[in-house]
């Protein structure tokens, strides 16, 4: 059985077409699909006959809400949705007021092994499919009522380790006849994984590109970053000039600041020597707190001191606002919360 939802627009045209279905039907389809239906019936323009032939050998995926938090501080909606084989992940509302965003995972786990996040504890169960990712904005959308309009990929998952199905997602969630949400809305996160970043890098698509880089040399990242000792700084910045030069596009480094670990004065100018000339923008985060980590925040000064060093040497940086802290709205710790329940 093939879910609609993980077809291209052209792949579900030639699927229509192979059933004897006229060519309009594909637009039909593919709209009521990112509208939210639960099942062929909901399609009410599509004639009986046709929903037949369609439940035959195709069906329309789901995501059930397992458990929802809402922020009495700003609205930060956290979803922890249930996939049909049972597994579980995070995704993450936030209201701005240039629109509303939606931090969705890529994979059930993670396998990076980043030594300051939640996801990755307890390893990779499995890759999602292209309408599994797609499922997040859709049911988020449908449970709230309002458009989403901005996409973060920084939720559980490295999304570049699961490549195909990720730019399957992009492709469908940016269609006319689909959500239309345009690519320069769009952000996609990364560890670094090199490879994939020349890869995206030709696919030329103008979304943002995130790189979650959280150290200024190679034996800092290496101590927290697994992904480092395959791919290290130098080989990532390299990757990302690349980047930079082939989509014309500017990269956002993500920085998580870890007290006493990668948040000195120093730390912060070799980041602006290892940054410095390239078209990008530093996205400092002071650190989530993960029992398991033990990892800490520094103090507002020290968070401070290390954005105004480098707006002093020339890096355009700035602290992300907290969003939902009442709910431990960082992805990868309410699904972890429910695996330890079930233990």
């Amino acid at each position: 059985m093939v879910d609609l939802k993980d077809l291209s627009y052209d792949e579900l045209g030639e699927l229509i077409a192979s059933i004897g279905e006229p060519k309009f039907r594909t637009k039909q389809i593919f709209s009521w699909l990112h509208k939210g239906v639960e099942a062929f019936d909901e399609m009410t323009d599509i004639s009986k006959k046709t929903r037949e032939k369609l439940s035959q050998f195709s069906f329309v995926s789901t995501l059930k809400i397992r458990e929802k938090y809402v922020s009495k501080l700003d609205k930060t909606t956290k979803y922890l949705f249930e996939l049909p084989d049972g597994n579980c992940i995070e995704s993450v509302v936030m209201y701005y007021k240039h629109g509303i965003s939606i931090c969705i995972s890529s994979q059930v786990g993670c396998r990076m092994g980043c030594a300051f996040c939640a996801s990755t504890i307890g390893g990779l169960y499995r890759s999602l499919s292209a309408g599994e990712i797609l499922n997040q904005v859709i049911f988020a959308q449908k449970d709230i009522g309002e458009r989403i309009s901005n996409i973060v990929m920084m939720g559980i998952g490295e999304p570049l380790d699961n490549y195909d199905n990720v730019i399957k997602f992009l492709h469908n969630v940016n269609h006319p006849e689909g959500l239309n949400i345009g690519y320069r809305h769009i952000s996609l996160s990364t560890c670094g994984v090199v490879d994939k970043i020349y890869e995206l890098a030709k696919e030329k698509l103008p979304i943002t590109l995130s790189v979650s880089l959280h150290a200024p040399n190679d034996d800092i990242r290496n101590s927290i970053m697994p992904i480092n000792r395959r791919y290290n700084i130098s080989e990532l910045i390299t990757a990302c000039k690349a980047y930079i030069c082939e989509t014309t596009r500017r990269i956002s480094f993500e920085y998580s600041l870890i007290s006493g670990v990668n948040d000195s004065k120093e730390n912060a100018k070799e980041l602006a020597s290892l940054l410095k000339g390239m078209l990008c923008h530093v996205n400092l985060i002071p650190v989530n707190k993960v029992k398991e980590r033990g990892f800490e925040k520094g103090t507002k000064e020290q968070i401070e001191m290390f954005t105004n060093t480098l707006i002093s040497l020339g890096i355009n940086a700035t602290v992300r606002r907290e969003l939902g802290s009442d709910i431990s709205a960082s992805c990868g710790q309410l699904r972890k919360k429910l695996m330890d329940s079930e233990k």
